[in-house]
């Protein structure tokens, strides 16, 4: 009698067969055909400075060989979320609560830390402001009662460290305050005609907001959470498994473009790489770029993991996370480990 054949058992192992397939395919177009689409997420520069760290291909030893990097505008981490979730990105540079909403909410068990951008409050590197309008009289978190409060990208970085401040004053989202989506560029215009109470100010617009003497700040980032890793670096295991050693070669020439825009002899030249993709003149940068009033940048773009988990926590915490998320479980750093040796 003939045996009968489980045709689920049969599609499962052709899927896996494929999947297989795939990734061995994967690898071996990054190692020998063309070369991989890193698509890599930016929000403002030169906060996420991959927006312009590949533009001197002179000193990127593997691009254009094993990779391809085309920077990707995200109004913030939320809707990197998205991206990472539908494939339109391969590496996302979001805060660590957007971490946790991915993992939670987005289901990408999937998803893997695999390096850093930016630190806020590391040792007396600079921290973000909340500004609030000089003239009028909020003069404690207290006064922030009943008011509307601007933050870039709900769940990111600065809008989970004014929860974490306004929690500590026992204040709830929509009780006691209104929070509003608004992009960083119109952040201060928002402040200063009073269709917001309270912005959240990065660099480089602290510095022009600071100078118009229109405004103050009423607390830091600092203030709120400590040192924080401000956005981290994250792809999907897929991806990761596909491409290894292209990523470490992605991770070799970031390093060493890293250094290379921190080597005083170039400063010029970076202050002008850096005008020309923020389309602001190089000299809102001359004083403050790559100094203690800049964002720490760890040259081998190896995350606090400590500093994640803290966020991760609070997230719990806040409501916005139903369960604690060990980070250790969802981070890969033996690719920026592997390049760094490389270049030591």
């Amino acid at each position: 009698m003939p045996r009968r054949i489980d045709m689920g058992v049969v599609m499962r192992s052709l899927r896996a067969l494929a999947f297989a397939a795939a990734l061995c395919s994967g690898f071996a177009d990054a190692r020998a055909g063309d070369p991989v689409t890193i698509r890599i997420a930016w929000t403002a520069i030169p906060g996420q400075i991959v927006g312009v760290l590949y533009q001197k291909p002179e000193i990127l030893r593997h691009a254009g060989k094993s990779y391809v990097v085309q920077p990707v505008y995200y109004k913030g981490s939320g809707p990197q979320i998205t991206g990472l979730a539908t494939g339109e990105l391969e590496i996302a540079t979001y805060a660590p609560a957007a971490l946790g909403l991915s993992i939670e909410n987005g289901h990408m068990e999937d998803l893997r830390v695999i390096g850093d951008q930016t630190r806020d409050g590391y040792a007396d590197f600079h921290t973000r402001q909340y500004m609030v309008r000089a003239e009028d009289g909020i003069r404690s978190i207290d006064d922030l009662k009943g008011k509307v409060i601007g933050t870039n990208s709900i769940s990111g970085a600065l809008d989970m460290a004014f929860r974490a401040m306004m929690r500590q004053h026992h204040f709830e989202d929509k009780r006691d305050f209104q929070v509003v989506e608004i992009d960083f560029p119109h952040m201060f215009d928002f402040l200063v005609s009073k269709k917001i109470d309270l912005a959240s100010i990065t660099t480089p617009f602290n510095f022009e907001a600071e100078k118009s003497g229109k405004v103050r700040t009423l607390f830091t980032m600092k203030d709120a959470v400590g040192e924080s890793d401000m956005t981290i670096m994250t792809a999907r295991a897929p991806f990761i498994a596909a491409h290894r050693q292209t990523l470490v070669d992605f991770f070799e020439d970031s390093q060493r473009a890293l250094k290379w825009f921190y080597e005083p002899a170039h400063r010029q030249e970076v202050l002008a790489i850096i005008a020309r993709a923020s389309k602001r003149p190089a000299a809102e940068y001359s004083d403050w770029l790559f100094t203690k009033k800049d964002d720490y940048r760890d040259p081998d773009f190896r995350p606090n993991l400590q500093a994640v988990q803290k966020d991760l926590d609070l997230q719990a915490q806040v409501g916005l996370l139903k369960s604690r998320i060990d980070v250790k479980n969802y981070s890969d750093l033996t690719l920026l480990e592997e390049s760094a040796k490389r270049i030591r």
